[in-house]
């Protein structure tokens, strides 16, 4: 393509998606620990969490804006400041829960638009080869930024005053948009809105045609590897007697260190076994690990240990989600953004509800109930999806003994 002369490195382009991570980030440790800090139940901590990372379903309904009028770029610009100055307010009106949960709802929907304007225009840029390296280092850029977010919010909210603490904290989020003055931005499609909501509509129509397709949306939207306890374990501190500079520390450095482990092993093993199966295979042998903690005593060191498995899992699990997402847009797609926020919104799905069980699990028996919770969801999702795929390979190889059974009947 015209632009790949001028292209940076796959892991520069991947680090694009810090904004989002980060933002994330904030919104699974640093946010439930302020709810905490006001007397708020771990229960109602769950549904307040799960109703901020809700937009990572639901903007999707948006994602055609980003491949009309302007540049991706200046989209992941826009959604990306908008996301910052959200994080920011947070920390200004932390001690008003209902305030936090709608401005963290519009900022979580900001950083979903964000993530669907890079990740299109990244996606665009590559050829086919590049699929799983892309795919790997958005998945380090995000769980880096988990980890980032988690090890340094503690410590500014803390050592600063609550404006200098927003100012920094925002900033933190909006300075690795920097990198996109490396990377050249094709122009944007001068279609109206409504124009591209209707070629929304056919693609999709068209891609649901797909078997492929349709067994890559099932992966995704069944809970077989979403590790949605990480989402939550941020606020359940004092059920290990974890204090919160103990929570930060190792739901931090565990992150960064599970994200990088987690997101390379992609390298290795996506070299010995098909995208899909392996995502599967990541969903039970995460699940099993879910289950083995149930051994463990309540003590602090026990949850650094399981904050940092079950990210190193998610970490594994996204970064193989994206490599499928990259494969199915393929290069030069003009709703590569759109495209890429709906297959994102279906990864997310059952990380937003299984988020919302995982409480329901922990009202009703602790720790212990959110562990079988989680656990069971997704090994009972694996083997449903390990039976489709199964057929799936059988009918595909039926079809094609079939096809080439043709010219020698002929014959």
């Amino acid at each position: 393509m015209s632009t790949s002369r001028r292209l940076p490195p796959i892991w520069l382009m991947g680090l694009t998606n810090l904004p989002f991570g980060l933002t994330a980030g904030f919104c699974l440790v640093p946010v439930p620990q302020m709810l905490a800090a006001q007397g708020i139940p771990g229960e109602q901590i769950a549904a307040i969490t799960s109703g901020i990372l809700s937009p990572a379903f639901w903007a999707f309904a948006f994602s055609p804006l980003l491949d009309v009028r302007l540049s991706r770029r200046r989209y992941a610009l826009l959604f990306g400041a908008l996301s910052a100055v959200s994080v920011a307010f947070t920390v200004l009106h932390h001690e008003r829960p209902g305030l936090v949960e709608a401005v963290m709802i519009a900022g979580m929907a900001c950083a979903m638009m964000y993530q669907g304007a890079v990740g299109g225009w990244m996606g665009s840029l590559i050829d086919r080869r590049q699929d799983g390296r892309l795919g790997t280092w958005f998945a380090v850029a995000t769980t880096g930024a988990y980890g980032l977010m988690m090890l340094l919010s503690g410590e500014i909210i803390h050592r600063f005053p609550p404006i200098a603490a927003a100012a920094l904290m925002g900033s933190l989020v909006a300075v690795s948009m920097l990198l996109f003055l490396t990377i050249p931005a094709p122009g944007p499609d001068r279609l109206l809105a409504r124009e591209s909501f209707g070629r929304f509509g056919r693609e999709i129509g068209l891609m649901l045609k797909q078997r492929d397709v349709l067994i890559a949306l099932a992966l995704f939207m069944l809970p077989a590897a979403s590790f949605a306890l990480t989402d939550v374990l941020g606020g359940w501190g004092k059920d290990f007697n974890a204090s919160e500079h103990t929570v930060s520390l190792f739901a931090g450095a565990g992150s960064v260190a599970a994200g990088l482990a987690g997101s390379f092993a992609l390298y290795p093993l996506s070299s010995r076994f098909a995208l899909r199966p392996l995502y599967l295979g990541v969903g039970v042998v995460g699940a099993l690990f879910t289950l083995s903690l149930l051994l463990l005593p309540h003590e602090p060191w026990a949850f650094g240990l399981v904050i940092t498995g079950e990210n190193l899992f998610q970490a594994l699990s996204f970064a193989t989600s994206n490599a499928i997402t990259f494969e199915v847009i393929g290069p030069d797609n003009p709703l590569a953004a759109t495209i890429f926020t709906v297959l994102v919104a279906a990864t997310n799905l059952p990380i937003v509800y299984m988020t919302f069980l995982d409480g329901r699990g922990y009202a009703r028996n602790g720790l212990a109930g959110s562990y079988l919770t989680d656990a069971g969801v997704s090994i009972a999702a694996c083997v449903l999806l390990a039976y489709v795929l199964r057929r799936w390979s059988a009918s595909r190889r039926s079809a094609a003994a079939t096809l080439n059974a043709i010219p020698e009947s002929a014959e």
